[in-house]
């Protein structure tokens, strides 16, 4: 498998004037280009942990552009913090617009959140439809399965103290069946085990929304989840898979995999689902 092309690791000013850490993994000069990702991460983590992925779309034809969330990475924010309800929703909006002003309007748009960053690219979708030509979902986060801890905070933190940063719940062994990938993320200096009271409230409320808005859904999607999560409740991927017209949506649940399905010991057939999927779409 052909390696992604180093990172471009650029800064991008959000609209509110944070700066928002942007990577780049270009095609080779000449290549031809089916369209362009952008890749949403999950909570606590980072899109730099995204070259396996970016390597294969690479492969594909596909330009990938991430990015670090607001609170995350190496973009501005106390870690895990979330200054306003719609913060991480609008950051993606600027930068679908940043994207599209950089690779052209002709170039297809193809969005893919994982986890936290599945339930923000599926909100803006619910929102607006984001401008993109298609979805893809990977373990999002719509039922976050919180323990009776974690729902008395959601319950009592939002109201009395938004801000204060807690624990996230993430047990880094219940991410992959693969321990490489375990002690790499163990050992990542931009991985965090933050969370404030408003960004947990907003992933126990918006998980529920985007559910509920399912049967009125327009853009193309592919949900790819894991039966397995530990995570994530696979509950919130089933019910919005039973209320999304079957035309639009395409669900496929990988029943022995752990939370992060592309990087797991049996992720190939995820890959090629993906393949698939997309080029029946944007394939050259």
């Amino acid at each position: 498998m052909m390696r992604a092309a180093e990172a471009i690791l650029s800064p991008f000013t959000a609209s509110d004037g944070e700066n928002i850490a942007l990577r780049d993994w270009p095609l080779p000069y000449g290549a031809t280009q089916c369209g362009v990702v952008v890749l949403v991460h999950g909570l606590g983590e980072h899109a730099g942990r995204y070259e396996a992925l970016a390597s294969r779309l690479n492969a594909w034809g596909y330009a990938v552009r991430g990015y670090d969330q607001y609170g995350h990475g190496e973009s501005s924010g106390a870690r895990g913090s979330l200054p306003s309800v719609a913060r991480l929703v609008e950051d993606l909006a600027d930068v679908l617009e940043s994207t599209r002003q950089r690779f052209g309007a002709g170039a297809p748009l193809i969005l893919l959140g994982h986890s936290l960053g599945g339930l923000v690219a599926a909100s803006l979708v619910a929102r607006n439809g984001a401008g993109v030509d298609a979805l893809v979902l990977s373990s999002p986060a719509f039922a976050a399965g919180l323990g009776g801890f974690q729902k008395l905070l959601v319950a009592t933190l939002p109201r009395v103290a938004p801000n204060l940063a807690v624990g996230n719940g993430v047990d880094p062994e219940f991410l992959s069946h693969d321990p490489q990938v375990v002690t790499a993320y163990r050992e990542d200096p931009l991985v965090h085990d933050r969370i404030s009271g408003r960004l947990a409230a907003f992933i126990a409320e918006e998980g529920p929304r985007v559910v509920r808005h399912a049967g009125e859904w327009k853009v193309p999607t592919l949900l790819l989840y894991a039966g397995a999560d530990r995570l994530v409740d696979p509950q919130g991927s089933r019910d919005f898979a039973a209320a999304a017209p079957p035309g639009v949506v395409t669900a496929d649940c990988f029943e022995p995999l752990f939370h992060e399905i592309f990087n797991e010991l049996g992720s190939e057939p995820v890959f090629e689902r993906l393949r698939q999927w997309l080029d029946q779409r944007f394939g050259a």
